[in-house]
């Protein structure tokens, strides 16, 4: 692995250890940061999925009704009753937030069900229909709102996994053979000084090398 670029001293070592250390509590939030965005992630996919068995039923009880609703009525009148009902959706931006990170939503005010039709034009039928695509409205919006935050949480993932990577395969290596460097060579000097030292009080005292 490359080490980095420093003076082999004792300030330098310490400041390498200091590093070390700061990399690897890092490492260590970062990988405790991913292991919840997965498992949010993986709850919100779940999630995902029921929603989806959900639209596929309320889908077929829609259109079921729906196909009542013509037989009964007649394709004309089904027609005419349904250009007459309308409803009012706002959207609005809501702001959610996961171990600090933005999660920012679109979020669909759902308006109030009511009939918005003659009894005297309509039947059980068309009753019936108007509520279960109102509910299958609501599956898709809440599908819309949790698709966004997957795919916001996949991005969050894939970016927190590589900085943990960086971390891990990088950074903590080349802060760890920078520290057995200049480890090595403090080492080698304080031999040499040691040796140095030995030789000069073996002469003080009189003693041949």
């Amino acid at each position: 692995m490359a080490r980095y670029d420093l003076p082999p001293t004792k300030s330098s070592l310490f400041a390498v250890k200091e590093q070390l250390t700061i990399a690897r509590e890092g490492f260590e939030l970062l990988e405790q940061k991913r292991e919840i965005l997965v498992m949010e992630l993986m709850r919100m996919v779940e999630e995902v999925k029921l929603l989806e068995r959900d639209m596929e039923k309320r889908i077929t009880t829609a259109y079921g009704s729906l196909r009542q609703m013509i037989v009964r009525m007649g394709r004309e009148t089904a027609e005419e009753v349904s250009n007459g009902i309308q409803f009012a959706y706002a959207t609005r931006e809501k702001h959610g937030k996961l171990m600090g990170i933005p999660m920012p939503t679109l979020d669909m005010d759902m308006p109030r069900l009511e009939l918005k039709y003659s009894f005297m034009s309509s039947t059980s039928a068309c009753d019936a229909t108007t509520i279960e695509f109102f509910e299958l409205v609501k599956l898709i919006a809440r599908m819309a709102e949790i698709r966004t935050t997957v795919w916001r949480l996949a991005k969050e993932v894939r970016k927190t996994q590589r900085r943990v990577n960086a971390l891990e395969k990088i950074v903590i290596p080349d802060v760890v053979d920078t520290k057995k460097f200049i480890e090595g060579v403090l080492e080698e000097r304080e031999r040499e000084v040691f040796f140095v030292q030995k030789i000069l009080k073996a002469r003080l005292l009189g003693d041949r090398v």
